[in-house]
């Protein structure tokens, strides 16, 4: 299923659920017309599909593939779209290999001596 075939059937089966159906309505007809749905927009369908219960229904109505086959091209697009933040430390120390290697035993060029 491509990512046009999943936003109909989201919007399909959001019916009942007006902000779900509008956000796919809104992806269906740009990807129809040939244009690029931004990671943001479909972010926000899957918030709204979460948050309404539409992905619940999905889960309970379809089979597991069929269920991932709707929501994997949502998901995968904005996985390819979406940035990923920095890794930040707990401790609030630096996240470079440098200091995980100072920390940690295991990742350490040698063993220290007792």
């Amino acid at each position: 299923m491509d990512l046009k075939d999943a936003t109909l059937m989201v919007l399909h089966e959001s019916a009942a659920h007006p902000s779900v159906a509008s956000l796919a309505q809104a992806a269906y007809q740009q990807l129809a017309r040939g244009e690029e749905v931004g990671w943001q927009q479909l972010d926000r369908l899957m918030g709204e599909m979460s948050g309404k219960g539409v992905l619940r229904a999905l889960h309970a109505r379809y089979s597991p593939v069929a269920y991932q086959a709707i929501i994997a091209p949502i998901l995968a697009e904005i996985d390819r779209g979406k940035p990923v933040p920095p890794r930040r430390r707990a401790d609030g120390g630096d996240a470079g290999p440098e200091s995980d290697r100072e920390r940690d035993p295991l990742l350490a060029s040698a063993w220290p001596s007792r």
